[in-house]
């Protein structure tokens, strides 16, 4: 077992991790790999968006307009169904982390429908019996909009390609707004612009003993990265 391994190992024994962790954060950001490096270590499930599987995705990355509320329908009753699947089995007792937050899901609404648009989806969401568990943590991922386009070309994910630097700015204005007021759950937001936890083990050591000190309320972690 290496030090890392060690280290996190008797942090575990130390601190009792959240029982159910969302991680959040514009496309780009690094939510689904912190999810699931999060998840490794603690031995827990993860609940993740099926991105691959929206058909409308890449033609809302070429034309917003035309595609926008298919796109945000899909992804509305996607999520609805996998809150669903866990209201059958035992969903307040769980050990987990997602890669989102359900409460979330209209601020894309927001930015990405015209007023008409809008009054639909709204109008399908109210119809939704939404369960919602609540996380014990909810972990707020942040990077400028130039960063976040740096990562989503390093990557090269066919259906992003047609991503602009203007719908992230956006998107990210959206996403402080949103963290701005949000008071549900105990928040950490974390400046991810000069930080690698999944391919740092300094980084992801820090971050995970400062996850593990919060208990509740708003925390910011700003870290320096380690070289």
């Amino acid at each position: 077992m290496d030090v890392l391994a060690k280290t996190i190992n008797l942090n575990l024994d130390i601190c009792t991790p959240p029982r159910f962790i969302a991680v959040e954060g514009p496309v780009g950001v690094g939510k689904t790999s912190l999810a699931k490096r999060l998840a490794e270590t603690f031995n827990y499930d993860t609940l993740l968006e099926k991105t691959a599987d929206n058909p409308f995705l890449t033609r809302f990355y070429q034309d917003r307009q035309a595609a926008a509320l298919p796109t945000q329908l899909h992804f509305l009753l996607q999520r609805a169904e996998q809150i669903e699947e866990l209201r059958q089995g035992d969903m307040f007792q769980p050990l987990r982390i997602a890669d989102f937050l359900m409460d979330k899901d209209p601020l894309f609404a927001q930015v990405t429908l015209d007023a008409d648009e809008l009054k639909i989806y709204q109008a399908v969401y109210k119809q939704l019996t939404l369960n919602k568990p609540l996380p014990d943590l909810v972990i707020y991922l942040q990077a400028p909009a130039d960063v976040l386009m740096e990562r989503i070309n390093a990557r090269g994910v066919a259906s992003e390609r047609n991503i602009d630097l203007a719908y992230l700015t956006q998107l990210n204005e959206a996403y402080m707004e949103f963290f701005h007021y949000y008071e549900a759950a105990p928040l950490l937001i974390i400046n991810a612009a000069d930080i690698d936890p999944i391919n740092n083990e300094d980084d992801y050591r820090s971050l995970v003993d400062y996850l593990l000190s919060i208990k509740s309320g708003r925390h910011y972690y700003n870290p320096q990265a380690h070289l």
